[in-house]
Order: C-alpha cells, then structure tokens, then sequence
C-alpha cells in the first residue's frame, strides 16, 4: 500500500514551471504509486486556480493543454476525500486550514508543501501528520 499523502499547490506550481527538482520528482512519484495523493473539493478548487493565472502560465513550460493533461493524470491516480469534519486548526493564512482537514479526513502520513511554516503554526496539533518539503518526502 503507498503511503497517503496531500500535496499542497506550491508543491503542483514548483512541478508546472521547473524542469527538474523535488516538486516534479514528487508528482512522478504519485503518478508510478509510490505515494497516494489526497484531494478534496477546496484543493482541487485552489489548483484550477492557479494553474490559469497569467503568472504561472507564463513561467510554465508546458502549454495550457499540457497543464490539464497533467492534472488529469494527478487526479486519475488521487483518492478523493470527503470533509465531514472541519478541524479548524487556525493556521495564520486561513486558506491553509483546508490542507490539514484533508489530511486527517484522509488519514494521509504526510502533507507536502513549500510552506512548512505556515502549515506548522497550528493552535490545533496532529502529532503522527508530518509536514514536510518535497525533498524531505523523498529522503524518507
């Protein structure tokens, strides 16, 4: 069984504009199984979003096609979750709340993000939910 996992959209975005490096490497590694990719309503919400803005897509490499082909093949690999339970663990950037409630709905080991910062200022704590880089995700 691969290890469950939310992948943050700073980590999708990283993946999209560099060629090479962590970010992509990780994305490679849901799309073999090596790691079960989470994803709810507000994640899926937040990468359709990005992935149009003006300023990703022209840092992107890959043709606006070639972004949704890729997220197509992220998304035929995820398991979706449902949120019954809104923890609220009442991160400073209000927006982040919904990567920790996935996680734990999804009962995911780890959540990957470029922001382990922003994620690890909860009020509310999940001890066994490792927030980690993606070069941290691969090491272990």
């Amino acid at each position: 069984m691969s290890t469950r996992i939310v992948i943050d959209t700073s980590v999708f975005i990283s993946a999209l504009i560099g060629p090479t490096g962590p970010s992509r490497e990780l994305i490679r590694h849901c799309l073999i199984g090596t790691y079960q990719p989470l994803m709810g309503n507000a994640l899926f919400c937040e990468y359709e979003s990005v992935i149009a803005r003006d300023n990703v897509l022209a840092q992107c490499p890959l043709t606006q096609p070639e972004i949704l082909t890729l997220l197509q093949s992220l998304m035929s690999v995820s398991k979706w979750i449902s949120i019954y339970y809104t923890w609220r663990p009442n991160l400073k950037d209000e927006a982040d709340n919904h990567l920790i409630e996935l996680a734990v709905a999804g009962n995911a080991e780890m959540i990957a993000t470029n922001n382990v910062k922003d994620l690890k200022n909860s009020e509310l704590l999940f001890p066994d939910l490792m927030i980690l880089k993606p070069e941290e995700v691969l090491r272990r």
